[in-house]
């Protein structure tokens, strides 16, 4: 089974993000960069799938070349290729745009590789932009099978199937290979890295591509999404507590507030 794992590397989002108020842009530059969550369940969920079933993973990333450390770490937690794009000579790009670039790499990874790769993991969406679309456009590009967020997969007589969680439950899918899913959150947490595992990661080549490389189409790699304004969420305000003397009473205050604020 030939498994490729998409990631990006974002700021980390366990840190809260301010506004500089020169440039009016998200201040990131003393923020460590890390692996996107959503990808590092993917990678995992990646990982049991090749225990189970044999097969090999590679990774890739688009970014700056700092990415490169982000890739080490997929390595060492169950990658056995890591292959990362430069994107010093890419303009600013939108989900579909970045889904094209993806395409083109994929094609470029499996002609080094001399195969293709039967199921591409994504996570289902990225921290810094939430947007849950890459794995969907680049499915539509690659004109293979979608199943999106996933907590569960597995080898069926068809393909694959995975248990996709929805709002209202649970659904099972199955698509023929090769396929692209998404990864939400699943039943378990991402493994950590070994000693062992962290040396031999530093060992491994990252075979590097410039966009140059890639053959693509100029008309194409451009933002068709134009970000008109950044600032920060409004602060949550503090509750009211109401206490009467009655249930009913602070129901019927509690009406009263609402109506008041006109709310009801």
């Amino acid at each position: 089974m030939e498994i490729l794992v998409c990631i990006k590397q974002v700021p980390d989002d366990s840190v809260e993000i301010k506004l500089n108020v020169d440039t009016n842009k998200p201040a990131i530059e003393n923020i460590t960069p890390v692996v996107n969550a959503f990808d590092t369940y993917a990678l995992e969920m990646a990982a049991r799938f090749k225990e189970a079933n044999g097969g090999e993973i590679s990774v890739m990333c688009i970014g700056p070349e700092k990415a490169k450390d982000s890739l080490k770490n997929c390595l060492a937690v169950g990658a056995n290729k890591a292959f990362w794009v430069s994107d010093e000579e890419l303009p600013e790009l939108d989900t579909l745009s970045t889904s094209y670039v993806i395409e083109k790499s994929i094609k470029k990874i499996e002609e080094l590789n001399g195969k293709k790769f039967d199921v591409i993991f994504c996570g289902k969406e990225t921290t810094d932009c939430t947007s849950g679309q890459v794995g969907a456009d680049l499915s539509e590009l690659l004109n293979v099978g979608l199943i999106t967020n996933i907590i569960e997969i597995n080898v069926s007589s068809l393909g694959i199937k995975a248990k996709q969680e929805t709002e209202e439950g649970y659904n099972l899918i199955e698509t023929n290979l090769p396929c692209v899913v998404t990864v939400t959150k699943p039943n378990y947490d991402p493994r950590y890295p070994t000693i062992k595992s962290k040396m031999a990661a530093r060992k491994t080549p990252i075979t590097a591509f410039l966009p140059s490389e890639l053959e693509l189409d100029d008309k194409k790699v451009k933002s068709y999404v134009k970000v008109v304004k950044e600032y920060e969420p409004l602060k949550r305000e503090a509750g009211i507590k109401i206490k009467e003397e009655t249930c009913a009473d602070s129901a019927l205050k509690a009406i009263a507030m609402m109506a008041e604020a006109k709310v009801i």
